[in-house]
Order: C-alpha cells, then sequence, then structure tokens
C-alpha cells in the first residue's frame, strides 16, 4: 500500500508539471482589444503618434499591431535596415583598406617622387596605424620624400554630409563629415572626430589642462575654461567655430573633479588624416619636402603597403551597439561603390533598396534618406521594422546581426551599448535584445524579446511628435510591461 500510494505521488506530480509546462508553452500575449486600451490611456502618449508591432519569431505572425502600417520617422531603428542589407550585400568579411603608393624610386634614403595615401572608407584607421605605416617607411631607410604627401580619398565622392544633417550637429561627432580618407580617435570608431580632455588645474582660477587625441596641430584650442573651487558645478562646453579646426573651450571645472571627455567632429577629414600621417612620418624622422594635398593616385603606381579594417561581420558590433552614426553613412556609400560603382548616397541607398526587396522585406511604405537615421524624413512603419527582423533570421550572418544588438540592462558596453542602463530592475534585465533610436521628439526601440513565459517575440516601437515634457525611453519601458503583460 505504502509504495501504492508513492508510486501515485510520483505521477501526480508528473503530471503537474506537465500541466505547468503545457501553461508556459501555451502563455500567449494579453487580448489585442486588452493591449489597445491600456496603450490609449496612458497619459503620457497623448499628442503623440505611436506604432506597435509584435510578431511570432517562429511563423512571422503579426500577433498584435497598434497603427503597425503607419509611416513615423525610425530614428537610429534605420541603421536595422542599413546593417541587414550592407551584411547581406557586401558580405560578413567585407573589410575596408587603407594603402600606401609611391610613383616615384627609393635611392639611397630618399623616395624620390610622391607618397600617396589611399584611403577606400575605414572607419577603424587610427593615429596607430599611420603610426605603424610610418615605422615600416623607415624601416625601409627612407628618410626624405623629395614630393608630396597625396590623399585620395576618391573612392566615395565628395559630398560630406547627408541631405538632412541638421546645421546643430555639423559639430557632434555623431554628425562628422564622411570621407574614404578619415581617422578615428578611439575603438569606438567615431571617424572624423577628436577626443578632447579637460582636467582641472591644482590651482584655483588657473586654466585646466587641455589634451587631445590623437595629439596633433590640426586641430587648435582656445582655453577660457577655469578652474574653481571643488565645491562648484561643473559648466565646460566645447564650440567649434563653423568651417574651421578652432575649439573653444569655456565654462568652470571644478578642482579634483574628474576629467571631462568629449568626442567632436573636425572639418575636411581627408586633410585630418594627412596631417595624423605626416607628423607620424616625422616622429620616426622622415621628412616630407613637397606638399601635403588631396589628390587621385596615378594608374601607374607601386603600392607599397595595404592595411585591412576587421570585417564586417566585427564591425557591425560597435555599428549597432554604440549606434554609431559614421559607420552608417560609410556603409550606405561603400553598397554603392561595390553595387553600381559610386561611392554616394544615392547610388547606396539604392543598392541598399534594392538588396532588401530580394531579401523579401516590403519597402512600400519607407522613405530612405540616409543610412544612420539623423534625417527626420526617414520614414517607415512599424510592421515593416517587424517583417524585416523577422526575414533576417533566415540569413546566414543572422547570428552577427543579431550580436551586434545592444542587451538590455547588461553594463559592460560591448554588449549593452545603447541600452546598458535601462531595464536594469526589470524583468526583462537581459531578455529585451533591441536597437535604441533618438531624435528630437523622436523615440524608437526595437528587437527580440523572451518575455517572462520565456516565449520569445520580435517587436517594434516607433513613437513621433514628443513633447519636451514626455521621456520616450521611460514610455518603452511602460508600453513593453502593457504588452508583455509583466
Amino acid at each position: 500500500m505504502k509504495t501504492y500510494k508513492y508510486l501515485c505521488s510520483i505521477l501526480l506530480f508528473i503530471l503537474v508539471s506537465m500541466s505547468c509546462s503545457l501553461t508556459v508553452a501555451e502563455a500567449s500575449l494579453p487580448s489585442s482589444e486588452s493591449i489597445t486600451e491600456r496603450l490609449d490611456a496612458l497619459p503620457q502618449l497623448r499628442g503623440a503618434s505611436i506604432a506597435v508591432s509584435i510578431r511570432s519569431v517562429q511563423t512571422g505572425e503579426i500577433l498584435y499591431q497598434y497603427n503597425g502600417d503607419k509611416r513615423l520617422s525610425p530614428a537610429s531603428n534605420m541603421k536595422l535596415f542599413t546593417g541587414a542589407a550592407a551584411l547581406q550585400m557586401l558580405g560578413p568579411k567585407h573589410t575596408f583598406h587603407t594603402e600606401i603608393h609611391t610613383d616615384g624610386k627609393q635611392k639611397w634614403k630618399v623616395l624620390f617622387g610622391n607618397l600617396y595615401l589611399v584611403g577606400k572608407g575605414d572607419p577603424t584607421l587610427s593615429k596607430t596605424e599611420l603610426d605603424q605605416f610610418a615605422k615600416a617607411l623607415k624601416e625601409q631607410g627612407i628618410d626624405y620624400i623629395s614630393g608630396d604627401l597625396i590623399g585620395d580619398d576618391s573612392w566615395y565622392d565628395d559630398v560630406r554630409y547627408s541631405i538632412d544633417l541638421p546645421w546643430s550637429d555639423e559639430q557632434t561627432y555623431y554628425g562628422a563629415p564622411i570621407s574614404a580618407l578619415t581617422t578615428s580617435p578611439t575603438n569606438d570608431y567615431n571617424a572624423g572626430s577628436i577626443l578632447i580632455t579637460i582636467t582641472p588645474s591644482d590651482s584655483i582660477d588657473a586654466a585646466p589642462l587641455v589634451q587631445l587625441t590623437p595629439p596633433t596641430t590640426f586641430v587648435s584650442i582656445k582655453n577660457k575654461a577655469r578652474t574653481t573651487k571643488p565645491t562648484s558645478k561643473p559648466t565646460i562646453t566645447l564650440d567649434r567655430n563653423h568651417l574651421t579646426n578652432t575649439v573653444l573651450v569655456v565654462g568652470e571645472i571644478p578642482r579634483a573633479y574628474p576629467a571631462v571627455k568629449e568626442s567632436i567632429a573636425i572639418t575636411n577629414p581627408t586633410n585630418y588624416t594627412l596631417t595624423l600621417f605626416q607628423e607620424s612620418l616625422e616622429e620616426q624622422g622622415i621628412k616630407v619636402l613637397g606638399s601635403l594635398k588631396r589628390g587621385e593616385v596615378p594608374n601607374k603606381t607601386i603600392r607599397m603597403m595595404d592595411r585591412a579594417s576587421v570585417p564586417l561581420e566585427q564591425l557591425v558590433v560597435p555599428f549597432m551597439k554604440q549606434s554609431n552614426n559614421t559607420i552608417a553613412e560609410i556603409l550606405i556609400k561603400e553598397m554603392g561603390k561595390k553595387g553600381e560603382g559610386e561611392g554616394s548616397w544615392d547610388s547606396g541607398l539604392a543598392v541598399e533598396k534594392r538588396v532588401l526587396t530580394e531579401m523579401g522585406v516590403s519597402l512600400n511604405d519607407m522613405v530612405f534618406r540616409d543610412g544612420s537615421g539623423i534625417s527626420h524624413l526617414n520614414l517607415t512603419t512599424a510592421n515593416t521594422v517587424t517583417n524585416l527582423l523577422f526575414v533576417a533570421q533566415d540569413q546566414p550572418w543572422f547570428h552577427s546581426f543579431y550580436e551586434s544588438l545592444p542587451v538590455a540592462g547588461i553594463e559592460e558596453k560591448q554588449i549593452g551599448g545603447t541600452l546598458k542602463g535601462r531595464f536594469i530592475d526589470s524583468p526583462f534585465k537581459g531578455k529585451i535584445v533591441a536597437k535604441t533610436g533618438s531624435l528630437t521628439n523622436v523615440s524608437s526601440l526595437s528587437g527580440y524579446l523572451e518575455n517572462g513565459r520565456k516565449k520569445e517575440y520580435i517587436f517594434a516601437i516607433m513613437m513621433n511628435h514628443l513633447s519636451e515634457n514626455q521621456n520616450g525611453k521611460e514610455m518603452e519601458e511602460k508600453i513593453i510591461n502593457l504588452l508583455f503583460n509583466e
């Protein structure tokens, strides 16, 4: 009898467990009516335009939509389309190159002729790589270059800014000019910018120390800032004069306050890179007897060196995690160069649309203006975004694409990215893998989600026409909670 009761207890436990498992597996979203009522009841959304789309990861079926076919500005969710198209068209192993050419010959310690620095769009080129080029030339026994140091940026066209870039973003690192020959100050790869560090002085009223990364004479600093008592508030601001590379530093920084760091865009990234390379040559004891100039490498030259970037499957990580605008626009021009022989926005966007259409993404409701999403005139629908994210799953490069997206609440920069400070105390921490988007009066969040019941969804949330007192990111978190019934 005891054995029988024991077996019955085990059987009952198994049945209960199976019942619980069945409940978990069959758990679903709240009813559409319930979700819509909850969204309509949110006072924070009054006056704003909002669109929501949720699809099944397995089937692509739309499980819920709220204005799902309404065209809105996606902000940096536009990078989802750019990244997918680039991985599809260029391939995960695609690299960007920087080359050294000469039209002369070396005799004794002199290179008789010109030296060409040829850029082919590499956003990862830094002063370190330029130093390595210079060191290699020194090791070849070169002390003098009799001709000019010439920068060739003809791989792309000479249009530096996307069509709708706001004038107020001209000096920001995320609004940097685009060139095929450009340089990044750090491994965040904000190409076409320079990092400025302001450190307080030990003396009250003294000017703080201002340092450039990389150090260069290309950018000049006017330091009007001062160090104040430790209890004061920091008010440091940077301002670069229009069409110049003179940066004005003003404001106050308290003594013993941590260093203030800010990246700022430079003008003329080609000449910036050329100047850095000349300074690298000088550091190796190599003197350029000619001038620095922009030009195209002749057909008959000797290619002395070739440096390749990391492959695209690795580059998409800083691109997506940190929402890097410069990489986005470079990818557009690179697709244009490879697909139509012209490294321009027009050609690149045409290639992008063709590639996405061939993948099965319907673009009838989209307007493409750039690759980064910085234009308010980019338009798409929430249903189109979730369609892209569903279609992407069947591509051979999907793992790289998925791994490049920010992960909610994970503090490590290369994992959490732009979501590292969000959903920290939420059940969705680590369960939302998504691209963020922010513009003035615009906020978006789209990606993949595993809710508390372990069922995955594809989702897109887009909000436009937010007022100044409407916190888009806070509202996204409220909507996530409403949608997935947490």
